[in-house]
């Protein structure tokens, strides 16, 4: 398949396509015109690139890491560096859901407030408006 079939296969841009050939993560044949032309395997190592960066590898460590999931070739210094990656991906995880439990309870909260007719704000609360909007209130702030 021509390049931008890929690209479209797969969801990544032409440009990203050329990059990732030029760092040795992926292989194409060349026409006689020059064209690149991929086999149907590309697909899915276009997939596990995309999801190994997101997994915050770099190219470097990519392109030591195909080898190991292509034919289950590694180094003991290559599986040190993916566990040492995992181990960060999983302090991030518990990062990022310690983040969402925390907006949860804001928004569990504000639903409540909103329902009592609390404000999260101070001064939004009908009772402080009409504390503040009293004229004693202005001439004592003033």
């Amino acid at each position: 398949m021509r390049i931008g079939e890929l690209a479209a296969k797969t969801g990544v841009s032409v440009r990203s396509l050329r990059y990732y050939e030029q760092q040795g993560l992926l292989a194409a044949e060349r026409s006689s015109s020059g064209q690149r032309h991929y086999p149907d395997s590309a697909v899915e190592r276009v997939r596990l690139i995309q999801q190994l960066y997101a997994a915050g590898l770099s190219s470097k460590t990519i392109v030591d890491l195909i080898p190991c999931v292509v034919d289950g070739r590694a180094t003991p210094e290559l599986l040190a560096g993916l566990a040492a990656q995992r181990d960060h991906i999983d302090r991030h995880i518990a990062d990022l859901t310690d983040t969402r439990n925390r907006l949860d309870s804001v928004i569990t909260g504000a639903a409540t407030n909103m329902l009592t007719g609390r404000s999260c704000r101070p001064g939004d609360t009908p009772q402080e408006r009409t504390v503040a909007e009293h004229p004693a209130a202005r001439t004592r702030t003033s």
